[in-house]
């Protein structure tokens, strides 16, 4: 059984638009190295990354192109790189079966938020994705506004 999402912590980062574009297959939790200028900006909720993905660089698992500003209240030296790949911690079993899955499958490695936990650490919620085509995309759009719609009718059905 999977673990649920990020339940307890606090989300610093959501990518919503990542459920519209993918069917997300299967979905992991990993920890992520943060400098502390990027802790900081990602506690004020100020980061991105909706155009984001996890790709294999040297052999290890990497979030690339997620926006982290940098933080205001730091000087001007202690400031980080916004864009850079940042290494995605997790065990060598998955990693392979994850790398496995982006060869053989044609699936993609998709950020679905970063959170903290209840300990205080950074940690990202990944999904393993395959892309929708347009006509799935309308379907998807037509559940949503009929299970609205739904809704509205039950609740002036009941009062």
């Amino acid at each position: 059984m999977a673990k649920p999402g990020p339940v307890s912590g606090r989300i610093a980062a959501q990518n919503r638009r990542a459920r519209f574009d993918y069917f997300i297959d299967e979905t992991l939790e990993a920890g992520i190295m943060l400098v502390g200028t990027e802790v900081k900006s990602l506690r004020a909720g100020k980061a991105s990354i909706n155009e984001s993905y996890a790709g294999e660089q040297h052999g290890e698992l990497y979030l690339v192109n997620a926006y982290i500003p940098e933080y205001q209240l730091a000087g001007q030296y202690y400031q980080h790189e916004t864009k850079r790949p940042r290494k995605l911690l997790v065990h060598k079993r998955e990693m392979n079966r994850l790398m496995g899955a982006i060869k053989r499958e044609g699936v993609t490695i998709v950020p679905l938020s970063i959170y903290f936990n209840d300990r205080g650490r950074a940690k990202v919620e990944l999904g393993l994705a395959r892309g929708k085509r347009k006509a799935d995309k309308r379907q998807a759009e037509r559940d949503r506004d009929w299970q609205r719609s739904r809704a509205r009718i039950m609740r002036a059905h009941t009062d």
